[in-house]
Order: C-alpha cells, then sequence, then structure tokens
C-alpha cells in the first residue's frame, strides 16, 4: 500500500453531493442561485492518493483540524469561471449552507470526472473531513496499491474489521474497474461509429473501383492509341493512379472539413484526445490513401495490358 486517504465521494462511483457555493468578493443578493458544485469532503492525502495534480496553492493537511481556520480547495475550471484572469487563492468562500462558516481558498487542483467520462463535471469543491458540519455516511476509503489493487481486498478488510468488527465494508471497486463501466455505454456507441466507417471506407473502395473500369473500358481504344504511339505500361499505369489520386484527395478535403465541422457531435465521447486530433486525421487519410492505391491496382493493370492491336482492329 502506497498511500490512503477518505472522501465523501469517490469519482466515477455513481455518487451525486453537490452544494451551493457563495464567494465574499463575488456577493448575490439571491444565494439560492448561486451554481451548484460537487462538494467532496476529504482527508490529508487524498489528492496524493488519486494523483489529482496541485495546480497552485497547497493541499490539506493534518493542521486543517476542526479547530483551525476553516479552509477549501477549488477545482481548476471552477477557479478560473469565477476568478478569471485573477489569483483566487486567500479568497473567502461559504460552502453548503447560508449561515455556514467563510473558508478560505488555499489551494486549486485539477479536474476530475465525477458522474461519466462523457460528462464534464467542471466546478468541485473540496472541504477537509474535520471542518463539515456534518458527518458523512458513508465514506470511501481509497488506496493506491504499488501492485495489483484488487489483490489487497481482503488485508483491507480484515484492518477495518480489526478496529471495528461491526464497520460494514459495503463495496470494494477499483479505479480501472470504474473507469471501465463508465466508458463502457461510450466504448458501445464507438463501435457503432466504427463499423459504420469501416462499411463506409469498403463502399467507397468499391465505387472508386467501379469508376476506374469503366474509365478504362470507355477509353480502351484511347489507352491502344497511346500504347501504339509508345506509351509504356508505366506510364499508363501512372495515368490511372493519377484518376484514382485526384478523386480521392478531393474526397478527403471535403470530408476532413465535413468532419471537423461535425466533430462537436462526438466530443462527448472522447476522453484524452481532442476532437480535432492530428494523428487520428493523418491516420485516417493515409488510410484512404493506401485504399485508394489498392482499389485501383486492377483497373490500373488492366489498362497496362491492352493490346494496342486488338484495338485498333476492333475499330
Amino acid at each position: 500500500m502506497a498511500a490512503a486517504a477518505w472522501t465523501s465521494q469517490l469519482p466515477l462511483s455513481g455518487d451525486y453531493s453537490k452544494y451551493g457555493v457563495q464567494f465574499a468578493s463575488i456577493p448575490n443578493d439571491n444565494p439560492e442561485e448561486d451554481r451548484a458544485a460537487f462538494r467532496y469532503a476529504v482527508s490529508p492525502g487524498y489528492f496524493e492518493t488519486l494523483r489529482i495534480p496541485l495546480v497552485r496553492g497547497r493541499v490539506f493537511d493534518d493542521h486543517d483540524n476542526a479547530g483551525a481556520p476553516f479552509v477549501v480547495v477549488l477545482n481548476e475550471s471552477f477557479a478560473k469561471r469565477r476568478f478569471p484572469g485573477r489569483d483566487p487563492i486567500g479568497e473567502r468562500v461559504r460552502v453548503g449552507q447560508s449561515d455556514s462558516p467563510w473558508s478560505t481558498i488555499i489551494g486549486i487542483v485539477g479536474d476530475v470526472k465525477q458522474t461519466s467520462l462523457a460528462l464534464s463535471d467542471a466546478d468541485a469543491a473540496y472541504v477537509p473531513t474535520t471542518q463539515w458540519y456534518f458527518v458523512d455516511n458513508p465514506l470511501w476509503l481509497v488506496v493506491r496499491a504499488e501492485r495489483d489493487a484488487a489483490a489487497l481486498a481482503p488485508q483491507i478488510r480484515a484492518a477495518i474489521a480489526a478496529v471495528d468488527k461491526y464497520q460494514p465494508v459495503v463495496r470494494v471497486a477499483t479505479m480501472d474497474a470504474l473507469v471501465a463501466a463508465s466508458a463502457a455505454e461510450q466504448r458501445f456507441a464507438l463501435i457503432l461509429f466504427e463499423t459504420f466507417g469501416a462499411a463506409a471506407l469498403m463502399l467507397a473502395a468499391v465505387g472508386l473501383y467501379g469508376i476506374l473500369a469503366g474509365n478504362v473500358q470507355e477509353r480502351t481504344r484511347e489507352i491502344g492509341i497511346r500504347s501504339a504511339l509508345g506509351a509504356t505500361r508505366g506510364v499508363i499505369i501512372g495515368w490511372v493512379l493519377r484518376q484514382a489520386m485526384s478523386l480521392t484527395v478531393l474526397g478527403i478535403v471535403i470530408g476532413s472539413a465535413a468532419a471537423a465541422a461535425a466533430s462537436h457531435a462526438v466530443a462527448t465521447l472522447l476522453f484524452g484526445i481532442s476532437r480535432f486530433d492530428f494523428g487520428t486525421y493523418g491516420g485516417v487519410v493515409v488510410v484512404l490513401l493506401v485504399m485508394s492505391v489498392i482499389a485501383s491496382a486492377v483497373p490500373a493493370l488492366r489498362a497496362a495490358w491492352v493490346d494496342p492491336a486488338l484495338t485498333l482492329r476492333m475499330e
């Protein structure tokens, strides 16, 4: 076991706890209209255990107890939205009830996904478990392991029972399992998109083959005359391939523009990658060019082997 901490709600676990957040420097005549944020009551070491990055300031330590000044940590997106262009460290906020004490912002941490990988749960406020005005029940014990985390479950259960044998352990899960469960729906949708994309790619290849084959058939006499006048098979193959490439490049330009314009529709299905990822677009372009060469290979070879004498006699 490398680290451990407590939290009132765990990302991607199905927990949903939101409270209104008031800012002393941004007063609102109607505090009920203040936008709610996810409220996490966490123990010292929580951010380090889940490896949530510290952006600015500090996180909680053992000195942030019930007798110390009340403190709070916000996530980065929330801080940027409420304090654009200025440092929020030292600002006072009130989390929860309108008569709850004011807390001082001491740190800014990275964003996390709470309800789903597909949703941007931007606003989050973290408070120490020792400073929240009621005890959360239940709490999550988060553990970061140096080896297989699932293998530690029996030992963790035994350690909890050794402290309090009546303390139930309701649920045990790894973050990998929670991420996989959250991604299942998005993965199914992406598999459908992949299937449709593969079918479209095959249809495009068949269509390109049909166009080129028909063009070669219609221009058999022209090809025969070119061969009779000294055009080599390499020249004829290059001529057919250039036709294929011109059609493919035109399709790539139009398709890339349409994909970029429609990419916002699938933005919620993407995680850890931009909808304008140049590597993805580049990979698709390479695949389309390769498929174009494959689809045009048979018509090109057929054109190269046209017998000029037979073609001229047919006329």
